[in-house]
């Protein structure tokens, strides 16, 4: 874990009260050459609970029509369109400077007791500490199940074991949603050979235009979680892809998906 990272991602989820409806957040210090969308899923995951009380974080999805700067604050913007005894329905704008960067809708439920039943692949077992990986943006630890940035073709799926470290529990829906948006793009291009997310700016041109997360259970950090992935697509200038997010003990607890460029030269 980089400590500084872990910090700075922690201070940035702070988000400071405008007024009833508006919060804004600071932006990473990252040598990033844009805002990383991830950034921006946790800190709207952060307002939409925000602008809720009573009620936890059951969906999240964002469209990213203009490239957000690198170090500038963000401001968001909430509407609060539907607040019920059980739901509840947010429509959320993100801004800097130069206009609108990103939108959102979130929706927001009290955990119901009932029956429950899922059915997914169990886990993989967990690797070794040999099989961990440095993720520049991801500031915990984090083991591969399979190699993401290979230069052979590979099937287009990839596992990462990541353990966030201890948080607030209200945080972990933030934490988790900026983890989801770090490796759909490097597992679409898993199949093409002799590319890698390193040839980004080279090879191909890749940005996040759409991204959903879904919750189904109440989750906490500092424990492991597999972040299971899957593109099934690319085509048109476009890539799409999806996964499961599971406890060790194989509990599902979230879902996600994810629309983005990718063009290649």
């Amino acid at each position: 874990m980089t400590t500084d990272l872990w910090h700075d991602l922690l201070g940035c989820l702070d988000l400071t009260t405008v007024d009833e409806h508006t919060f804004e957040g600071r932006s990473q210090r990252l040598e990033y050459r844009r805002l990383f969308g991830g950034q921006l899923l946790a800190q709207f995951a952060r307002a939409a609970s925000r602008s809720v009380t009573g009620k936890e974080l059951k969906s999240l999805h964002a469209q990213f029509p203009r490239e957000g700067r690198a170090g500038e604050p963000v401001r968001y913007e909430t509407d609060v369109v539907q607040l019920g005894r059980t739901f509840a329905t947010v429509r959320l704008v993100a801004r800097q400077q130069h206009g609108v960067i990103a939108v959102a809708n979130a929706s927001l439920h009290v955990w119901e007791e009932g029956p429950e039943r899922q059915t997914v692949d169990p886990p993989s077992v967990l690797p070794g500490p040999e099989r961990r990986v440095e993720l520049d943006l991801l500031p915990w630890e984090s083991r591969a199940g399979t190699e993401l940035d290979t230069a052979r073709s590979q099937p287009p799926s990839h596992e990462l074991w990541t353990r966030v470290p201890e948080a607030p529990r209200t945080a972990a829906p933030a934490l988790l949603s900026y983890a989801t948006d770090l490796t759909p793009i490097g597992t679409a291009l898993r199949p093409v050979a002799g590319v890698t997310q390193a040839d980004a700016g080279r090879a191909f041109t890749s940005a996040v235009t759409a991204h959903t997360v879904w919750f189904h259970r109440p989750f906490g950090t500092g424990r492991w979680l597999l972040v299971r992935q899957h593109s099934p697509l690319a085509a048109h200038g476009r890539c799409f892809g999806r996964g499961d997010v599971l406890t060790e003990e194989g509990a599902l607890v979230a879902s996600f998906a994810q629309e983005a460029l990718l063009r290649f030269v």
